[in-house]
């Protein structure tokens, strides 16, 4: 049986917490283990600190405003980088000497979108992010990104270059604190069903079977 309508599921994440990779390559699972049924993936913007500058700041300075002197250890990541282990995303937050503004990440993912390749540019952020410890706040960083996905470069520099869509991902990141959304990553299914947080493969699956049945999803034999 095949879904002949696909299921919406807007993914609201922030390219630099952690949980959103884990998030995203949970959701990859959950979809492999139910290919028969077709799927509109959504990827929308958030700002974890919006304080952060344009710029960015030191890794170790951000650390110690969020956490403390006494917290400004990359240890307490702990928890999700054994937990990426199983999902074959090697963590390393000692390569990240920067912790980036994310608004013209979130531009360039608005933009892959447009070109077909919104999900390879959002993983491909990511593991710069928190494998290779890219700066992905910084200009030619995100043009070498998209250049690796397949992206028209000279288009996105001319982009990037100017405040092209930064309003509409300010307002997306507003909207979504005003509907609650208070941590990422945040799942919403056919705009009515919210689930928080990098659940488990399964819980997704069950998800997406039980919006198929609820909202009476129409399916067809193969």
């Amino acid at each position: 049986m095949t879904v002949n309508t696909p299921v919406q599921i807007d993914v609201i994440v922030d390219t630099m917490c952690p949980w959103c990779f884990l998030g995203k390559r949970r959701l990859d699972k959950a979809l492999k283990e139910r290919p028969d049924i077709d799927v509109d993936i959504r990827w929308r913007p958030y700002q974890l600190d919006p304080t952060i500058p344009n710029e960015g700041m030191a890794r170790k300075d951000y650390l110690e405003r969020k956490f403390g002197a006494s917290g400004a250890s990359n240890t307490r990541y702990k928890p999700v980088t054994m937990a990426g282990l199983d999902e074959d995303i090697a963590f390393d937050f000692d390569k990240i000497e920067k912790s980036p503004n994310t608004i013209d990440s979130h531009r360039l993912i608005r933009w892959a979108a447009s070109e077909g390749c919104q999900d390879e540019m959002i993983e491909h952020l990511f593991k710069l992010y928190f494998e290779d410890g890219a700066d992905i706040g910084d200009k030619q960083v995100l043009l070498k990104a998209a250049e690796d996905v397949g992206m028209d470069v000279e288009l996105v520099d001319r982009l990037l270059s100017s405040d092209a869509d930064r309003d509409l991902i300010e307002q997306e990141i507003a909207q979504a604190r005003e509907i609650g959304v208070q941590g990422v990553p945040t799942y919403i299914f056919e705009n009515k069903y919210v689930l928080t947080g990098a659940q488990e493969p399964q819980v997704l699956v069950s998800a997406i079977e039980q919006i198929v049945q609820q909202a009476g999803v129409a399916e067809t034999p193969d």
